[in-house]
């Protein structure tokens, strides 16, 4: 709240990290955890992670268990790109929940502007879930707007998932 932040000497904003910081972080983990990864898997994971290190370390473990699974003793490029379609991750590091929440703005709702809780209603999820999981990193990605009316697919969230403005079901006939 304002007033406990007002009480401290200084305010920081924390941002998400950039693709080779993650990378740095995964090699690092991979270091720790016994792994062998090439250096275009760890900078291919980072791409993939949200620039968050915790999922960064998730994802790793999910490819790591791919690789015994397989039998491999590198982790490389072709491991993380299978993993990660197995994972439903995206080139953008949208999971197949970020691309329903788009997919619910621009189908069911013209592309906003919506309320979180008609979309949480809509997705059978609670308001939180969107607001604190998934919300954040639609928002500094660009896929998503929030306006005083509510939430918006921008430009970047129809090309991605590869509608044109103005398509859905609402549209059609139109």
């Amino acid at each position: 709240s304002s007033p406990l932040r007002n009480r401290f000497g200084m305010v920081l904003e924390l941002d998400f990290y950039d693709a080779n910081d993650i990378k740095q972080i995964i090699m690092r983990a991979s270091k720790l955890m016994g792994i062998n990864i090439s250096d275009e898997a760890a900078l291919y994971l980072a791409k993939r992670s949200r620039g968050t290190p915790r999922i960064a370390i998730r994802l790793l473990k999910r490819v790591r268990d791919l690789s015994t699974v397989e039998g491999k003793n590198k982790i490389d490029l072709g491991l993380v790109s299978r993993a990660m379609k197995i994972l439903g991750i995206d080139d953008e590091g949208l999971d197949d929940f970020d691309k329903k929440i788009l997919k619910v703005i621009i189908e069911i709702f013209n592309g906003g502007p919506v309320g979180l809780n008609a979309i949480a209603a809509t997705l059978g999820v609670e308001p939180d879930t969107i607001s604190e999981v998934y919300e954040p990193y639609l928002l500094q990605s660009g896929f998503i707007a929030r306006t005083s009316r509510g939430r918006v697919a921008t430009e970047k969230a129809y090309n991605h998932l590869g509608y044109s403005k103005g398509e859905g079901p609402l549209f059609e006939g139109v």
